[in-house]
């Protein structure tokens, strides 16, 4: 199976989209070695992937030498939502910020799939052209396909996402999912590969240690189709 970047999906062409695979990972503020540990296991497998940034980090940079990964932009306007300023006091500037590390980005993922018709328009102002705010559950039996939105921008749902995976208790064999016709865009995060999360519990349990790899290493999941497993055997379907 093919693995491709969003940046590259043209919805009136098929052959940009159909019978590929497209690996997405929204980085959430991890710690850089944790970041690292999910880099290595894509390098490792020689894949394309979608890689939706939160913050600044040195490890940017090693992610552009590979010319496989695509740099989006994750922004987060749940704290604007709320009326609390720390992350920016516009929508306009939250973007801003996070286009000022990620210049080059195509796409976008707003953390908790927030959007609005004013969003998408903002996106494109800032010439972002590919949105991937919609999860369509592969539970729902919905073929996915992307669309053009009025202002010209790709809309590109998603089926699978690592913590939603979870929460479904889904043990659906990851490699039928592969294997659709449809859009196939999976979604990963860079502390469940690293957890190699089953359950959310062991999640939350952790999150103490979320920014110590060493002592969160001990807590990873063993012997369990986890996140990470999961990763793997989508990647290993590729070979």
């Amino acid at each position: 199976m093919t693995f491709e970047n969003i940046k590259h999906i043209l919805s009136e062409d098929k052959n940009t989209w159909a019978n590929k695979n497209f690996i997405t990972l929204d980085i959430d503020w991890c710690h850089d070695e944790i970041l690292i540990d999910a880099i290595e296991i894509l390098e490792k497998y020689d894949v394309a992937a979608t890689w939706f940034v939160t913050h600044n980090s040195p490890i940017l940079d090693r992610l552009r030498e590979n010319k496989k990964f695509e740099l989006g932009i994750h922004p987060n306007f749940n704290f604007l939502l709320e009326g609390d300023h720390r992350n920016g006091r516009t929508a306009d500037e939250i973007i801003d910020r996070l286009m000022e590390l990620v210049p080059e980005a195509k796409s976008v993922r707003s953390h908790s799939m927030t959007q609005s018709s004013p969003l998408i328009d903002l996106f494109n102002k800032k010439g972002l052209t590919h949105e991937c705010n919609h999860f369509i559950p592969a539970q729902s039996g919905i073929q996915l396909r992307p669309w053009r939105l009025w202002n010209s921008i790709q809309k590109v749902p998603y089926f699978w996402e690592d913590d939603l995976h979870c929460l479904f208790n889904d043990n659906v064999d990851p490699a039928l999912l592969m294997e659709t016709s449809g859009l196939s865009v999976f979604d990963f995060h860079p502390i469940h590969v690293y957890l190699n999360t089953k359950t959310l519990q062991l999640y939350e349990q952790t999150r103490h240690i979320h920014r110590n790899p060493t002592e969160l290493l001990k807590e990873r999941c063993i012997d369990s189709l986890g996140v990470r497993e999961v990763l793997i055997r989508i990647l290993e379907g590729s070979q």
